[in-house]
């Protein structure tokens, strides 16, 4: 990869970046929160929106002191992180219902997309946020065993489920995605799904199957989708997405055809832009009002660097499959 090794842009990135030292069952039991002491700190997801503390003037945070914490009363799942700067962080779900125990003006609960949108909180909490985020759902997700259907007991400090009945252990699951920048030329491919907002383009996304590289997964993806083969391909960068687990594993990748042919199950539209289209979309001005996502998304970084020309070389040694 060539470039600086912190790109323009990568700061802006959501939930890549925390303060959090993980908590490893191999290296000894977790602390109880009963015994943590008041310099422990609490993750409160309430439903799908975490409890932020909302200072006038001040940047947020979602790391709540044990009172502060305690108005909600007893959590359905309660799991220890690891620490932050010295103090052990747990995480807690509770009922949607319950961000009503912590009203404003001194609480917000707040979706983890608006928190990033708004920077509501310090940009390394939000990777310790979204570590809560996806465990506890897959707490949520996962209360029995998938192999007998019996009952399973949080272990682990809460990343093991166990099953008492036959005895599996249940890891939470991360799932990759694959999300690339395809470039022919000085032109990308870019696509719409139907849930975007009117006039967004994106980079075209997809699930990595069982059994598949990153590198196959982009050319399978692409294909499908829009009916352009894909000849090298190399990694750029990534970006935790707590929807609820996934990790988005940012690519850049040769077109090797031209030829767009959708799939109307995948896409609304899909086309090549110019690199100064792009340009115009990133900051806003396309004369036909399109626009791609956020600097918070990995889909926008790929473009920015595209359009910069920070990744210009960076397929340029990766081996292509096709010749």
């Amino acid at each position: 990869m060539t470039g600086s090794p912190n790109p323009p842009g990568r700061d802006a990135l959501a939930y890549a970046a925390s303060r959090l030292v993980r908590h490893s069952a191999e290296f000894g039991p977790a602390p109880a929160l009963t015994d943590a002491g008041p310099d422990a700190r609490l993750v409160l997801m309430a439903g799908e929106t975490v409890i932020v503390r909302a200072a006038p003037a001040e940047t947020g945070t979602a790391l709540l002191t044990p009172d502060e914490a305690g108005r909600a009363g007893e959590r359905a799942v309660e799991i220890y992180l690891g620490r932050v700067e010295g103090r052990p962080v747990f995480a807690g779900a509770l009922p949607g219902e319950a961000a009503l125990l912590f009203p404003a003006p001194g609480h917000r609960a707040l979706d983890l997309r608006a928190l990033a949108a708004e920077g509501a909180v310090a940009r390394e909490e939000q990777g310790l946020i979204a570590t809560a985020k996806s465990v506890l759902a897959w707490h949520a997700r996962h209360r029995f065993c998938a192999n007998c259907g019996s009952p399973t007991t949080i272990a682990a400090s809460g990343f093991r489920r166990e099953c008492g009945a036959c005895g599996l252990h249940h890891f939470p699951r991360t799932d990759p995605v694959a999300i690339m920048l395809v470039r022919r030329g000085e032109t990308c491919l870019l696509g719409r799904g139907r849930h975007f907002k009117p006039g967004m383009y994106s980079c075209l996304a997809g699930f990595i199957e069982p059994g598949e590289t990153v590198e196959d997964a982009v050319r399978r993806e692409t294909r499908e989708e829009t009916g352009v083969a894909v000849g090298a391909v190399a990694y750029h960068a990534s970006q935790p997405w707590p929807f609820p687990a996934s990790l988005m594993i940012g690519c850049v990748a040769e077109g090797l055809s031209e030829a767009i042919r959708t799939d109307p199950d995948e896409l609304d539209d899909a086309r090549w832009f110019t690199r100064a289209e792009v340009a115009r979309m990133i900051a806003g001005t396309h004369p036909e009002a399109l626009t791609v996502p956020p600097p918070t998304a990995i889909a926008h970084l790929l473009l920015r660097d595209w359009v910069d020309g920070v990744i210009e070389d960076t397929i340029g040694a990766v081996p292509d499959p096709e010749a």
